[in-house]
């Protein structure tokens, strides 16, 4: 029995082969094209490479939002030609097996938690890369919002530091949203350059933000734990964590704080989760 994990971003496409305990035995990098054909063709061609032939017996799908779970429709919010894809159903004609799809954030989320064993009752995965998102697990399952809903951490508004508000602007269209201040597309927006180019002052008030929206998920979510993934995450690591951190503590004050770690499992996570569901389900 094979597993396919298919990681699927605004840039970049993960996948992997994997057997019934998890373990990769293949694994693939692709770029994301823009059009959702050479897209489905891409994922068509990664997992006939992947397979070599042989049957696959389940596959998981990490994507953006937002998305129906159930009926596995996306319409990823930063690549804009995928709008109502049925890629459940396109992908169980293909394939002839079961397909699970989630919000990768989610499948973040519930792939750390199984995968780490630490059994925190109250688990948020927060990613900032090409955008910003986030993924709650309580008590072992996915937390869904009225009707199945996705809630959207990155669209939460903060007391935020810009010098450059010209250019403040989230993708989901509102000036205001914590992604258009942290994630890789707003620091392009609003810095002009990308973020390895980044000052040490605009670090700062990259930093001053993300701790202003993790105040409020702490005071709204209350959670034991705080796991932060996504390239941003992982490029500045403890130079951005540590800021965030002393900046979310000092607006903090009837909440117990929670623990605040990089995700130990780095750029993977998202495509970890998307296997451990190809096996386990959502």
């Amino acid at each position: 029995m094979k597993f396919i994990g298919l990681d699927i971003g605004g840039t970049k496409i993960l996948a992997a082969i994997a057997n019934p305990e998890g373990k990769i035995i293949k694994q693939l990098y692709r770029e994301t094209p823009i059009s959702l054909t050479d897209g489905l063709k891409v994922l068509d061609d990664i997992i006939n490479e992947l397979s070599c032939g042989e049957r696959i017996s389940g596959i998981g799908i990490a994507i953006g939002g937002p998305l129906d779970h159930e009926k596995g429709i996306v319409s990823p919010l930063h690549q804009p030609e995928w709008r109502n894809v049925p890629l459940k159903q396109i992908m169980e004609d293909r394939w002839h097996c079961p397909v699970y799809i989630d919000v990768d954030t989610n499948v973040a989320a519930l792939g750390e938690y199984r995968l780490t064993n630490e059994k925190f009752k109250r688990f948020l995965y927060l990613t900032i890369s090409t955008g910003m998102g986030g993924g709650f697990i309580l008590n072992g399952k996915i937390y869904r919002g009225s009707n199945g809903i996705h809630p959207e951490p990155g669209h939460i508004s903060i007391n935020y530091r810009c010098l450059k508000l010209d250019n403040l602007k989230c993708e989901c269209g509102v000036t205001d949203c914590l992604e258009a201040l942290i994630s890789g597309n707003g620091i392009k927006r609003i810095y002009g350059k990308s973020p390895e180019n980044l000052s040490e002052y605009e670090w700062e008030e990259v930093a001053y933000n993300l701790g202003q929206g993790l105040r409020n998920m702490v005071v709204l979510y209350a959670p034991d734990i705080i796991s932060l993934g996504g390239g941003i995450s992982y490029y500045r690591g403890e130079r951005l964590l540590l800021p965030a951190q002393k900046y979310m503590l000092e607006h903090i004050k009837l909440v117990k704080p929670p623990i605040l770690r990089i995700s130990p499992f780095g750029y993977e996570t998202a495509l970890l989760g998307a296997i451990n569901i190809a096996i386990n389900g959502l």
